[in-house]
C-alpha cells in the first residue's frame, strides 16, 4: 500500500495544492494535523484538499479542535476524521489520536491532551495498526528549534505496547521530514511537503 503523509500545512494553500496533486500517485492519504493556524483558516485549507479522492485519514491538530475539522470535512466523500477511533482500509488498520500532547503552552485556542487523557484514547488502538498521531513519541523527531523534548509520553508507551507498523506525527516543526526507530516500528514527522511511504505488507497477511 503507498501512502501519502503530510501534517502541519498551517493554511499554507500552495502546499496544500502539492498534497493534492501528490495525492494522484498513492492508495491512501494520511495528514496528521495542523491544517489550520490558532484555530483560524481550518476551512480555506480543507477546501483545497478536498479535491483528494483517494481514502484519506485526518486527526486533528492542536490548531483546530475535533468539531472543527469533522464540520469542515462533512462533505468530504473520501475522508475519515479519527480522533480515539481507528477504521479499516483495504485490510489496514488506521488510529488516530489528535491535539498536543503533553498540554502545550498555548493558550485556549489550543487543542491538547493530558498525558492521562491521550493514553486512555490510545487504548483502543489494534496492536499492529498505522498509528496516526498530531504529537511525537518522547524522545523520538520531538526536539523543537531550541533543543527541548515535547514528545508524548503516552505515545511513546502505546508504540511499546502495540506495536505499530508505522506511526506518522507532526506538531515538531524542526523534525519535519524525517523519520527515525522505536523500537521495530518507524515514526514518521511527514511535514507539510509531504512524504510517500510504501507501507510493506504485515508478517500476518
Amino acid at each position: 500500500m503507498k501512502l501519502l503523509l503530510f501534517s502541519d500545512i498551517h493554511v499554507d494553500l500552495e502546499a496544500a495544492r502539492q498534497i493534492v496533486a501528490k495525492s494522484r500517485e498513492v492508495d491512501v492519504v494520511i495528514g496528521a494535523g495542523d491544517f489550520a493556524t490558532m484555530s483560524r483558516g481550518l476551512k480555506s485549507c480543507i477546501d483545497v484538499l478536498f479535491q483528494i479522492d483517494r481514502p484519506t485519514v485526518l486527526v486533528p491538530g492542536n490548531n483546530e479542535w475535533p468539531d472543527q475539522l469533522l464540520a469542515a470535512c462533512k462533505d468530504w466523500k473520501s475522508v475519515h476524521v479519527l480522533h480515539g477511533r481507528g477504521i479499516q482500509i483495504d485490510g489496514v488498520s488506521f488510529f488516530g489520536l489528535g491535539g498536543g500532547a503533553p498540554v502545550t503552552p498555548f493558550g485556549d485556542w489550543s487543542f491538547d491532551l493530558s498525558e492521562e487523557q491521550a493514553a486512555k484514547l490510545l487504548e483502543a488502538c489494534p496492536d499492529g495498526a498505522v498509528l496516526v498521531s498530531h504529537s511525537p513519541p518522547k524522545g523520538v523527531l520531538d526536539r523543537s528549534s531550541s533543543g527541548q523534548s515535547l514528545g508524548s509520553t503516552a505515545v511513546r508507551d502505546a508504540i511499546i505496547q502495540k506495536n505499530p507498523r508505522l506511526v506518522v506525527s507532526g506538531h515538531i516543526h524542526a523534525s519535519a521530514g524525517k523519520s527515525a526507530t522505536l523500537n521495530a516500528t518507524t515514526v514518521v514527522n511527514a511535514g507539510p511537503a509531504g512524504m510517500i511511504w510504501e507501507l510493506p505488507e504485515s508478517a500476518d497477511s
